[in-house]
């Protein structure tokens, strides 16, 4: 479903920075993919270039078989993404926010959806509550609702459960579980290796822009002779900086 081959974006700045240096990999269906890699290594570049939010300066990139560059709407309409900080209208109700998502998107019916939404991600208590007046766990819920309300077959998530308790975390992290066993496309960014190595069933490690290794734990855990994921993280890390 997500299919990235040589993909390159550069920053200029005082300097130029390459921060995706040809960068390949293949989520499939039914699969959680997950793209693990420190501070600046390039996830979040990556990510928003497959969200149509950045255009990339070569390689390519298709959602669902459509370019990233030249079927962006198409993309987006195909994709669900959710960052930590993806921010609600402050104005808005719960309720509101969810529906105003669901007529952009032209969904059919948007108010049924919007109800089975706040139902299936226990919404109901503050569902006529502004968004501003919510708690950081509550405006994640809503985010969540927001960014599937057209029920896309793409995810992209990018440190998703950041800031959120134990519980909340917990929430999302079955959800993520059922969307792969729908048949979804999971693209999954963390910090928390706990989370990836729960969830993911690929792995790709990136650091300065490149990618370092792509395999399942099992795999990873046999060619760095590690046995938990921040150990293998790190070993790859540490290596490549040799």
């Amino acid at each position: 479903m997500i299919e990235v081959r040589d993909l390159v974006k550069r920053f200029a700045t005082d300097r130029v920075v390459t921060a995706v240096d040809h960068v390949s990999f293949t989520a499939e269906p039914s699969q959680v993919f997950g793209l693990l890699g420190p501070n600046g290594a390039g996830k979040t570049t990556t990510l928003r270039i497959l969200s149509t939010l950045l255009s990339q300066d070569s390689g390519t990139a298709s959602v669902c078989g459509f370019d990233v560059a030249k079927d962006s709407a198409k993309v987006r309409g195909s994709i669900g993404f959710l960052s930590g900080s993806t921010g609600n209208y402050g104005r808005l109700t719960a309720r509101e926010m969810i529906l105003y998502f669901a007529r952009i998107q032209g969904v059919d019916n948007p108010g049924a959806r919007t109800d089975a939404l706040i139902e299936r991600f226990e919404i109901g208590n503050f569902a006529n509550q502004r968004c501003d007046r919510l708690s950081t766990g509550m405006k994640q819920k809503v985010s969540i609702a927001r960014a599937i309300v057209h029920d896309p077959p793409v995810l992209i998530l990018d440190e998703p459960t950041t800031g959120l308790d134990v519980i909340v975390s917990q929430t999302f992290l079955r959800f993520i579980e059922e969307a792969r066993s729908d048949g979804r496309c999971v693209l999954f960014s963390t910090h928390i290796m706990s989370e990836a190595e729960r969830l993911c069933d690929q792995i790709a490690i990136i650091h300065s822009g490149r990618v370092l290794a792509i395999g399942s734990l099992d795999a990873l855990r046999e060619r760095t002779g590690e046995r938990y994921l921040e150990s293998i993280f790190i070993r790859l890390v540490e290596r490549d900086d040799r």
